[in-house]
């Protein structure tokens, strides 16, 4: 099996899993590579995501391993095997690959929550606020790139209108609501969007208001997805050079502490709507 030259972030998580199973253990990779009948370079490999492993492999892992958490022991066989497509795959080599890498963790999340205080989320941009936020770019983007960018963002709210569709919290500051990017049409157009989102019983688009104050993580943008395992939770965080990616279980838990704080701070979905109706009535 020859090496993956560019694993994805969902690989190599699941890689780095598989070591944690066999650290805990307090297993060496030449003795793990003794009891699997393999070498110790397959377990590096397949460790740092470069190999994909069966699931009748994965399993046979987990018992060498001891561990006895089936439901970790489920959720990773649902990533074992060879990488398998998505939509994101279309954009492959087109767009940044860590816009692939969150698009794949929305994809495989039981739950999304984030939180975003400058700009709206994502996944409920329309065409013209993307376009907007793109052009922003410096050096400006070539303008095949920033239509893949917007095609390829467009794409990623299947996750909230798909069967079963995923639930979805979104903690939205006052500030991005407010700030006119690409004018006071587009504008217009994103919050009445928002509005008409926030009505799927799958969606809680709720709203922090200036009055609120000072909040964890303000000024951050994250991102929290809820795995089948909570072991498998992720967070991303947006950054000036790219997405970043945490995943131990102290980090895990720091986030989830925020987030539920940010939470009580902000407005309920009634109470959210009614600001956001409030905002595009002034414009």
């Amino acid at each position: 099996m020859a090496p993956r030259h560019a694993p994805t972030f969902r690989q190599r998580r699941f890689g780095a899993e598989l070591r944690r199973l066999r650290e805990a253990a307090g297993m060496s990779a030449p003795r793990a590579a003794e009891l699997l009948g393999t070498d110790r370079t397959t377990i590096s490999n397949t460790e740092a995501g470069r190999f994909g492993i069966s699931e009748q492999r994965l399993r046979r892992m987990a018992a060498i391993y001891e561990c006895d958490d089936p439901t970790l022991i489920d959720a990773l066989a649902g990533m074992t095997g060879g990488r398998r497509t998505g939509w994101w795959d279309e954009y492959r080599g087109k767009v940044p690959p860590d816009f692939l890498d969150v698009a794949e963790l929305e994809h495989h999340a039981v739950r999304l929550r984030t939180l975003q205080t400058a700009h709206l989320p994502g996944m409920f941009h329309t065409e013209e606020h993307a376009r907007a936020i793109f052009d922003l770019f410096i050096p400006a983007l070539p303008r095949l790139e920033v239509e893949l960018r917007i095609a390829q963002r467009l794409s990623r709210h299947s996750v909230i209108t798909r069967e079963p569709p995923t639930p979805y919290v979104g903690l939205i500051h006052e500030t991005a609501l407010r700030m006119q990017i690409g004018g006071r049409h587009v504008t217009r157009a994103q919050l009445k969007h928002l509005l008409s989102e926030s009505e799927r019983e799958n969606v809680s688009l709720l709203v922090i208001p200036f009055s609120a104050g000072g909040f964890p993580m303000a000024g951050d943008s994250v991102l929290y997805a809820t795995a089948s395992s909570p072991h498998l939770d992720t967070v991303q965080v947006d950054a000036p050079t790219g997405a970043i990616f945490f995943d131990a279980r102290g980090q895990l838990a720091n986030f989830r502490r925020r987030m539920d704080a940010v939470e009580q701070l902000a407005l309920n979905r009634s109470q959210s709507r009614d600001a956001i109706l409030d905002i595009l009535k002034e414009l």
